[in-house]
């Protein structure tokens, strides 16, 4: 993983608008829990930055027409995933958020595809929490906004991305590997309560299998 960074967005992409909890989940059916997580994790949503060709000078693309920058504030120690997630399919378009606490802040993102009705939203990735006066970065080089989006995205990552590998491949090996330690632990937790060797055998291999896929994928 590279170090974590925050970027310094363009003050010409600066947009500023805050958008109402409730546009996130007042259409369609939005289950009761999630409704609840919007109360009790989120302070304010803003829609920070528009990059687009028209303020930062990077042509779109059909994968990548623009980025949304949406600060979240939580009104406790953290914002759910799920939240995030639903901020993501509710906006046409990739969503770089900076979720805030206090004085910290995390960048955090997911792959986000466009095709089709509904855009289909990856796993997400973040930095720790970092200082939210700390210094910011310049936006990477880019020659169109979807290079942008693969290099804000690509620091972000925990793993170093494979030569000749795609961003939507790195990102599903990461849900690959995220899948295999939930059975690695899975697979321990059954192996320290299980009282016949047969079975322990069995268990060790089958731990050794998993944690040898891991290896391979991370």
């Amino acid at each position: 993983m590279t170090e974590p960074v925050l970027y310094r967005w363009p003050p010409a992409a600066k947009f500023g608008r805050v958008v109402p909890k409730t546009r996130f989940y007042e259409h369609g059916n939005v289950r009761t829990a999630l409704r609840e997580k919007f109360v009790d994790d989120v302070q304010r949503v803003t829609w920070a930055y528009k990059l687009a060709e028209s303020t930062v000078r990077l042509k779109g693309t059909d994968a990548v027409p623009e980025i949304q920058v949406f600060t979240v504030e939580a009104k406790g120690d953290d914002v759910s995933k799920d939240v995030l997630t639903a901020i993501d399919k509710a906006v046409h378009f990739p969503i770089i958020f900076e979720v805030l606490r206090g004085n910290e802040v995390r960048t955090v993102a997911a792959h986000k595809t466009l095709s089709g009705t509904a855009p289909k939203v990856g796993a997400y990735f973040t930095t720790p929490w970092l200082p939210g006066d700390a210094t910011r970065s310049p936006l990477p080089a880019a020659i169109d906004l979807s290079a942008l989006y693969e290099a804000l995205l690509s620091a972000l990552l925990p793993i170093v991305t494979r030569r000749g590998e795609s961003l939507s491949e790195v990102a599903d090996r990461m849900e690959r590997a995220t899948k295999l330690q939930r059975e690695i632990t899975a697979l321990e937790r059954k192996l320290r309560a299980e009282p016949q060797l047969n079975r322990k055998v069995e268990l060790r291999r089958e731990l050794k299998d998993r944690r040898a896929a891991l290896a391979a994928l991370v």
